[in-house]
């Protein structure tokens, strides 16, 4: 009886192993950076999935769904504009996007409102930053 059912953990283990063909995403909680430094709120919150230069290649972008995106193309998609506005959007999670709707990249408005209270004007302030950040690695 004991010989079956370890060949039938062993088995169930095997079978799990194989359905799992991505890496576990560990969510730990977002470290406050200062509001003034676009690109120390980049590497602290968003170079984990979107690389250090922006290009999609982060290390936990092997355990997302779908690939992350190449932040260095966005203003080339957008006929050669940045779209300030919709990034802004999308980091503060007003605007609804695919890769926010998986729920897999966090909006991180509601977190920066976590970490500032009350204060509108430093939410805002951070994610501007960091907006403003992102427009500076676009390729030219």
């Amino acid at each position: 009886m004991l010989r079956r059912f370890m060949l039938f953990a062993w088995a169930a283990a095997v079978l799990c192993a194989q359905n799992e063909s991505r890496p576990a995403i560990r969510k730990t909680p977002a470290a406050p950076t200062s509001a003034s430094s676009g690109k120390e709120m980049y590497q602290a919150y968003c170079a984990a999935c979107h690389g250090a230069n922006g290009k999609g290649d982060g290390p936990a972008s092997a355990a997302l769904k779908s690939r992350s995106l190449d932040l260095t193309g966005l203003a080339r998609r957008n006929a050669g504009k940045f779209p300030e506005l919709r990034i802004f959007g999308a980091i503060d999670g007003d605007l609804r996007v695919t890769a926010h709707g998986s729920k897999e990249m966090p909006t991180w408005g509601s977190v920066f409102r976590q970490m500032d209270g009350a204060n509108v004007a430093g939410v805002k302030l951070r994610i501007r930053n960091l907006t403003k950040y992102i427009e500076s690695l676009q390729v030219k």
